[in-house]
């Protein structure tokens, strides 16, 4: 992965090594970032509704919508899908490549990672787990009788989420947070890594490449690994 550096960052660096029981933690968006997919997509081409989420996405993009009440519209399209219809859509969800390669070489060299996103547990929960990931928090879809009911159950995951899910893993796993890492290509990433010691633009919008700390010149996640000083 070739970097670009961003002229308009305030961390221009990687965090610095101290050499002994040095650990980071890396958290990555997933939608286009862990993954190539976007997961509401996915769900509304299931139940059929692709083309009316299309519709809410664009008039978010044109600012006539919050995330947080575009989110709520999008998913009030999957009301009817059955439960049980998850792994047959989680089939159709294609990894970001380098991305085994990451998670290898961080666990390696003592570090973690996680993913934080504004879709949905009922598809990252069994992903994450098979992957091997340390953290992972993401919307939950509310369900009765075996069939999502539109709504969504718990608080968002908005971009303040986001950045406090970064700062609480980094508590957690006693890492600072000028030794975390903080991937993502949308503007809810930007709290998260705006937080974060530093940013990196993947895949990313224009508004993200202007504001991340470097920028990835590839789709291949594995270029991570060399900004950390991680080089086989």
């Amino acid at each position: 992965m070739s970097i670009e550096r961003s002229a308009s960052a305030d961390h221009q660096t990687a965090p610095a090594s101290t050499g002994q029981g040095v650990r980071f933690l890396a958290v990555l968006d997933a939608d286009s970032t862990l993954i190539e997919n976007e997961v509401i997509e996915l769900l509304a081409e299931e139940m059929g509704s692709l083309a009316e989420v299309a519709g809410i996405t664009e008039r978010a993009m044109q600012g006539e919508l919050d995330f947080a009440e575009s989110l709520r519209e999008r998913v009030a399209t999957l009301a009817g899908l059955r439960v049980d219809r998850i792994p047959v859509i989680a089939a159709r969800i294609t990894l970001t490549r380098g991305l085994e390669e990451l998670i290898d070489g961080l666990h390696r060299r003592g570090s973690r990672i996680g993913v934080v996103s504004g879709g949905f547990h009922e598809l990252l929960d069994p992903l994450a787990s098979a992957l091997g990931l340390d953290h992972v928090r993401a919307n939950r879809l509310a369900v009765a009788d075996g069939r999502f009911t539109g709504g969504l159950d718990g608080p968002i995951i908005d971009a303040a989420a986001k950045a406090e899910a970064l700062a609480e893993w980094a508590a957690e796993d006693g890492i600072p947070l000028s030794r975390t890492v903080a991937i993502g290509d949308g503007a809810n990433d930007l709290e998260m890594m705006a937080t974060a010691g530093l940013s990196v633009a993947f895949n990313a919008k224009p508004i993200v490449r202007r504001r991340a700390d470097v920028v990835a010149g590839r789709v291949d996640l594995a270029g991570v690994l060399p900004l950390l000083g991680f080089v086989d």
